[in-house]
This record gives C-alpha cells, sequence and structure tokens, in this order.
C-alpha cells in the first residue's frame, strides 16, 4: 500500500510541471521540480522498480510511476527541442560575429557541473536619505574593455539584493563582459519610479569610472528578473540612451495596465498589497502610475533591441505580458526575441544547470554579445 501511496503522490506533485502552482509555496516546489528534474525523474524509476517487485497493485503502480516519470522527463525534452530551433531562430534576429564561441544550448550531463564564481567589488554609487546604495562589480575576465551588463534584482519591488541568482554574473563576466548586480530603493519607503531613477544613477556611476574599471562605455545592457525586468525595460525604453544597446527581462510585467487589472490569486501573490506598496494604489485608484511604469506603453521604434525569457507556467506574473509587448515590438520593428519556455516557472533560471537555465543563459549570451557587437 505505501508503495501506491508513493506513486501517487508522486504523480499528484508532478502536475506542477504541467499547470501553474495554485499557491505560493507549491509555486517554490514547482521552482525545484522544473530546475531540477532529474531527481524526479530518479524517484519515480525507483517507484517504477518497486512496482515490479510489488506482490499487490503491481501494474497501477507501474503505470502511476511511469507516468510521473514521463511528465518530471518533461522539462529535459523541452531543452533538447529548444536546443535545435533556438539558434535557427536568434540567429536570424540577433547573429554574432562567431557562432563556434556559444555554449550548447542544452547538455544533459551540464546539469551536474559545477558554477564558476568570479570576485566581485561592491561599489556605493549613490547616497540618499542618509542611506547608501551599492552595486557589485564583477569584472570581466579578459582584462579588455569590455561591455557593461547592469543585472537588476527581483522581489516584488520591496525585497531582494543585488546577491540574488549570482551564478549568471560570474558567468557573463567569465564570457567578456563586466556585470554590475545593483540596489535600489524599495517599496514601501519608496515609490515608483524611485528604482528606476537608481538606474540612471549606476549607469552614470559608472560612466564616469569606465576607464578605470575597463567599462566600454558606448555598449550597456541592462538585464532584470521580475519586478527588476519592469525596472529594466521602463529604464532601457525611457531614457533614450544610445550606449543602451540592448535590454533583457526575465519573466517581467511589461504589460502594467493590462497586469493591474488581471488579478492573480492572493494564494499565490498578494497583488493588491504590492501594488499599493510600489505605485501608491491599485490601477483603480492610481491608473496613470500604472500607465507611466508600462514598457508597453513606452516602447518605440527608438527602443534598443530586447530579449524576452518568460515559463509558460508561471503563476505570479503571466506569460502574456510578454507576449504582448514582443507584439508592440514587432509593429515597431524592434529587433526582439520572446523565449517561450513550455515547462518552465518563475524563477526558470534558478539554476543555471537545469534545462530552461541553460537555454536562458545560451539565449542572454548570444543577444548580449550580438547587440554589444562582440
Amino acid at each position: 500500500m505505501l508503495k501506491l501511496i508513493f506513486a501517487v503522490l508522486l504523480i499528484i506533485v508532478s502536475l506542477l510541471v504541467l499547470f501553474p502552482a495554485p499557491a505560493n509555496f507549491l509555486w517554490l516546489v514547482a521552482v525545484v521540480f522544473t530546475n531540477f528534474p532529474y531527481i524526479f525523474i530518479m524517484l519515480a524509476s525507483i517507484s517504477f522498480y518497486l512496482g515490479t517487485k510489488a506482490t499487490k497493485y503491481h501494474w497501477p503502480i507501474m503505470l502511476i510511476s511511469l507516468a510521473a516519470l514521463i511528465i518530471f522527463s518533461l522539462p529535459v525534452v523541452e531543452a533538447y527541442r529548444q536546443k535545435k530551433d533556438v539558434p535557427l531562430l536568434m540567429k536570424n534576429i540577433f547573429a554574432v560575429k562567431d557562432e563556434n564561441s556559444l555554449p550548447t544550448v542544452f547538455s544533459f550531463f551540464k546539469m551536474f557541473s559545477v558554477n564558476v564564481d568570479v570576485p566581485y567589488k561592491t561599489f556605493i554609487y549613490k547616497n540618499i536619505d542618509a542611506k547608501d546604495l551599492t552595486a557589485d562589480f564583477y569584472p570581466s575576465t579578459h582584462k579588455i574593455k569590455s561591455p557593461l551588463v547592469i543585472v537588476i534584482h527581483g522581489g516584488s519591488w520591496q525585497g531582494g539584493d543585488s546577491k540574488q541568482l549570482p551564478e549568471l554574473n560570474s558567468y557573463l563576466a567569465e564570457k567578456g563582459f563586466n556585470v554590475a548586480a545593483i540596489n535600489y530603493r524599495l517599496a514601501p519607503a519608496y515609490k515608483a519610479p524611485a528604482p528606476v531613477e537608481d538606474t540612471r544613477d549606476v549607469i552614470n556611476y559608472f560612466l564616469q569610472h569606465a576607464t578605470e574599471l575597463n567599462i566600454d562605455s558606448n555598449n550597456i545592457v541592462l538585464l532584470g528578473r521580475s519586478a527588476g525586468a519592469q525596472i529594466a525595460l521602463n529604464a532601457a525604453y525611457d531614457f533614450k540612451l544610445p550606449n543602451i544597446k540592448g535590454v533583457v527581462s526575465y519573466y517581467g510585467p511589461a504589460d502594467m495596465v493590462w497586469g493591474g487589472q488581471i488579478k492573480v490569486s492572493k494564494l499565490v501573490l498578494n497583488t493588491d498589497l504590492i501594488y499599493g506598496n510600489y505605485f501608491g494604489g491599485t490601477y483603480e485608484q492610481v491608473p496613470q502610475k500604472f500607465v507611466e511604469s508600462s514598457a508597453l506603453v513606452s516602447a518605440d521604434k527608438s527602443s534598443p533591441p530586447t530579449l524576452l525569457i518568460h515559463g509558460n507556467i508561471d503563476p505570479l506574473v503571466f506569460y502574456l505580458h510578454a507576449v504582448h509587448l514582443q507584439k508592440k515590438l514587432n509593429e515597431l520593428k524592434v529587433p526582439n526575441y520572446f523565449l517561450e519556455l513550455p515547462f518552465a516557472t518563475h524563477g526558470c533560471d534558478y539554476s543555471l544547470k537545469g534545462p530552461a537555465g541553460q537555454v536562458c543563459t545560451y539565449a542572454v549570451e548570444r543577444f548580449i554579445k550580438s547587440v554589444t557587437g562582440r
């Protein structure tokens, strides 16, 4: 009986690979399932094996375990499909000088490799209200004048810091890019557009120190996750700086007018509270704030090339945000690519070595190399 219960539990939780999580703690579980699928593939395989040895419920255990194994394998299967499709699709939009310099889109065995850590230095780029705002600077390991990637963390505009998901920072530094992961003013103490203003100030800081830090001041890329992606998109589209060559949005809310009216389940995320803290109210109360903070509204023909990354089962920020923005960018003829990830959730890049993490990293590296001419 215990073997059957174990198999049933596996098939139930495997549904988080197929559907958006209905509660916040289940979203966290889905992050683990989709970033480290090999663990659960192994558990389902063990359950299947136990079924072959069971004296009772032999076939139900085997069939249920096999179904769970297949579902847990879907992120890996999808990554192999993306391995073929993504290079072909991106090559037409974002060509690079040397295709051989790019990594493999996905490798099963790479899921078990170790990340490289590049030492960073922390700089104070701004002091406001007696508070220091800092940026962690990861210098390019290539020791030549290199582009700057500014990384803006997520956290619903009210949490998180520059230490969030640092593996990509080291990875990009190893590939020849300077990286600055920044801290910015947080809600509810500070409202929109404070983080966007901080982004402008951090750009100015690194431009002023470009020579000593070996920064190619003509090549800057903004990269944000979740709320940080909203900040990055707004900064890239509003500043209209010619040295901002591109912007990357990881699962960001890009259509704030639509997003402000479509409510996420409060079991997943209390959007009314979050919007109140950051915008000063809900869309119904302060609609102009949502308009001013919407990348979809501010995008125009001069907007920089854009890479959108979003998982289809994201319960926190609906992937339709990326769909809406891509449609607008296509209408404006702004170069863009939407990396749509079935079986991936919010935080699909939690592990760079996971199936979605590898595909995302490939797309980001190709995009940055293309827009900066590297």
